[in-house]
């Protein structure tokens, strides 16, 4: 016999598994892949800046001759 509290159960137990399961979610874009794209991102930045500099030298006023 299906009662109103055995379906109410399911519901309370899949609303807990589907809140820790979003909370690692959310740790693991919070702890490994965010700080790994902002390594990325600034070590891209580094690597563009100096790749110019080596092409076009380094930043300052030209040299007088």
């Amino acid at each position: 016999m299906v009662t109103n509290q055995n379906i109410a159960q399911p519901a309370e137990g899949r609303r807990c598994n589907s809140r820790m399961s979003e909370l690692l979610v959310f740790l693991t874009i919070v702890v490994l892949i965010w700080p790994v794209v902002a390594v990325g991102v600034v070590g891209g930045y580094g690597f563009l800046v100096w790749m110019y500099q080596l092409i076009f030298g380094p930043p300052g006023p030209p040299l007088l001759h």
